[in-house]
């Protein structure tokens, strides 16, 4: 953490900083999701020699390497965390990556007429690119907006919140606007590309041209050389017993977070290829873009996010414990398929029939309602259970099992089929979606049953009144005497 704060002022109560990493941000999320929600739509077009603007893939192929890609979206954070702390500090590292991720954007829009017979090369090229500029921005421009307060500052949980909300605010205008520019580009999707590159770029235009005068020297020194710096003492202890149990907690709920997150990300890959191929997107003479529809779970949020805050504020002493939220989020993923479910029984099997858009809404929403359940209580719970000296280590592995998700989510999409009959691609469809409902709603009610248990092992992580070194003394010394008579 950066020891310099910076002296801009400040803006509604937050210093001015924020709001440059808030627009620095929201731009950022525009060029990754407006690339997303037209990857795979890419992938499966036709190759223009058959009149298309794709790279002619299967479906299967498709939702394979979109499983792939966004996996190594989740991975490669972990090594950009670390040459940002050890190397180059985090705005050049920013800097870095937010180039790079820019020339991702315009290589995907290289047009095919200038590189023929590469079309593919340039392809993986740009998607290699973009892997790893994502990987040195992510990571370090959350980091940046905790450094803009001192330590036990009551501002950092809402500066937070204002942060999300800029993430969402990109991603909502990202699948509208790059729908539209393919719209009017005749469904060339490689301008869509160049779209996405230019809202990189306009991220790293903010950054440049205000980010001395609002953010100071934050994120100008390598962590660990401060560190270095400031420390006084260097310690290396054993894991205590209750270490072990919170790190178990973190341990199991990352299991069920794999199951949650593999049926989530249905959204770029499965589900917009059944909103492209099968659902009826007509509003009297208007067509709604598929890419539209991506945007539905960033405005949800927008919306409920507050909503939801408010009702476990309200709740008080009953509000429900991480695990049981968590719990929630994965029933809720489950309703969301059961529209899916919905969409194709309305078809009656019939690939020339169209099911109705509502069911997509409808999906969404609930996928959304299950995200605000599930996606912040598990960064904050892992906040709340790792301990100091590991607890970047502890993230890092909660962003693994994202990653395994991200590549799950790709393999049972891909089980829609390698371009069959489109019947056979609705009913594998189906057998896809009913799984996913199956599975995470059977997972949400295990983990509810379990919930007791991983409260237990929390060991008072979630308390509202902390307790004293003293207590905290005597339930360490009870714990490990529990856990050396269960191994005697």
């Amino acid at each position: 953490m950066s020891a310099a704060k910076p002296q801009a002022g400040t803006m509604l109560g937050h210093p001015k900083g924020l709001f440059l990493l808030f627009t620095t941000e929201l731009w950022e999320r525009f060029s990754y999701y407006a690339m997303r929600a037209i990857l795979v739509l890419y992938l499966v077009d036709k190759v223009q020699s058959e009149g298309g603007h794709g790279l002619g893939w299967t479906q299967a192929e498709a939702l394979d390497l979109y499983g792939t890609f966004t996996g190594l979206v989740y991975l490669t954070p972990l090594f950009g965390g670390w040459i940002a702390d050890n190397l180059l500090g985090q705005r050049k590292t920013i800097i870095i990556g937010g180039a790079l991720m820019a020339a991702g954007q315009f290589m995907l829009g290289t047009p095919h007429a200038w590189v023929p017979g590469m079309e593919t090369e340039m392809f993986y090229a740009g998607l290699f690119t973009l892997i790893i500029g994502n990987g040195l921005f992510k990571p370090n421009i959350s980091t940046m907006v905790g450094d803009l307060y001192q330590e036990g500052d009551h501002r950092r949980d809402g500066a937070f919140t204002i942060f999300y909300m800029g993430i969402n605010i990109g991603a909502a205008l990202s699948g509208i606007v790059v729908g539209s520019v393919v719209e009017a580009y005749d469904g060339n999707f490689q301008a869509g590309f160049i779209c996405a590159g230019i809202g990189m770029v306009l991220s790293l235009v903010i950054q440049f041209l205000f980010a001395q005068k609002l953010l100071g020297n934050i994120g100008t020194v390598p962590a660990a050389k401060l560190e270095r710096q400031q420390a006084t003492e260097v310690r290396k202890e054993p894991l205590t017993a209750v270490e072990r149990d919170r790190i178990k907690v973190i341990m199991v709920l990352g299991l069920f977070t794999i199951v949650f997150w593999a049926g989530f990300e249905q959204a770029g890959g499965l589900m917009n290829l059944f909103t492209n191929d099968f659902t009826d997107r007509m509003i009297g003479s208007f067509e709604v873009p598929t890419t539209w529809f991506q945007s539905l779970n960033a405005i949800f949020i927008v919306v409920f996010a507050p909503v939801i805050a408010s009702i476990w504020v309200r709740m008080g002493d009953r509000e429900p414990t991480s695990p049981v939220k968590f719990a929630m989020g994965l029933v809720l993923l489950g309703i969301g398929f059961l529209f899916m479910m919905g969409a194709v029984v309305q078809m009656d099997g019939d690939a020339s029939n169209k099911s109705s858009m509502m069911w997509l809404v409808g999906a969404y929403f609930f996928h959304t309602m299950g995200e605000l359940c599930l996606s912040p209580i598990g960064l904050s719970m892992v906040t709340k259970l790792a301990p100091l000296r590991i607890a970047s280590l502890m993230m890092g592995a909660w962003f693994l099992f994202v990653a395994v998700a991200n590549k799950v989510a790709g393999f049972v999409g891909s089980f829609i089929g390698h371009g069959g009959a489109a019947e056979e691609q609705l009913a594998n469809a189906m057998s896809i979606f009913s799984g996913i409902f199956i599975t995470a709603v059977a997972s949400g009610v295990l983990l509810y049953f379990i919930s007791d248990k991983l409260v237990d092992w929390m060991h008072g992580a979630e308390d509202s009144h902390p307790k004293t070194e003293e207590e905290a003394l005597e339930e360490e010394v009870a714990v490990t005497a529990e856990h050396e008579g269960i191994k005697n």
